[in-house]
């Protein structure tokens, strides 16, 4: 188990969260979700880069995994990791994972506070080609039709 706690929300929101457009990012998520087209969100703190993904989240009716980066996230707190349980050793699938096989919008938030030997993970769902490679397994997962990857970060930091 990580000695550092991995910050991860996984949820499908119920009500509609609160979100006034402010020009046609509704449409433009809406049509990248569809053409299976990541997304990026730039803005300051507090601009609701987070709050526009959950209301996309439950407008598309999809589950959301958050995943807030920061610079001691590895790739296994992505993708996952073995673990021993009842006397077993058994892979446990990270958020990243578990987005891709559900067909989640997979949230990653501050992608820049990421260390590059993590984010590497992301560059074959970030393309046309749109699978996760899990190196410690040897599996390749394509990803489900309705996965979405999206990752934001605040500018000037």
């Amino acid at each position: 188990m990580p000695t550092h706690a991995i910050a991860v929300e996984e949820y499908r929101p119920e009500s509609e969260p609160y979100y006034h457009p402010v020009r046609d990012e509704v449409s433009l998520f809406e049509a990248a979700a569809a053409g299976r087209i990541p997304l990026l969100l730039k803005g300051p703190t507090g601009c609701g880069k987070t709050r526009f993904v959950e209301h996309m989240a439950w407008r598309l009716n999809r589950p959301l995994v958050t995943v807030s980066c920061h610079d001691d996230l590895t790739a296994s707190d992505l993708v996952g990791r073995y673990l021993v349980k009842g006397g077993e050793v058994v892979w446990v699938d990270g958020p990243l994972t578990r987005a891709v096989k559900a067909g989640a919008i997979c949230y990653l938030d501050e992608i820049v506070e990421a260390r590059k030997d993590t984010t590497v993970v992301i560059h074959p769902l970030a393309d046309d080609r749109r699978y996760l490679t899990i190196e410690k397994t040897g599996q390749v997962h394509p990803a489900h039709p309705d996965f979405c990857l999206v990752i934001s970060y605040n500018p000037g930091y």
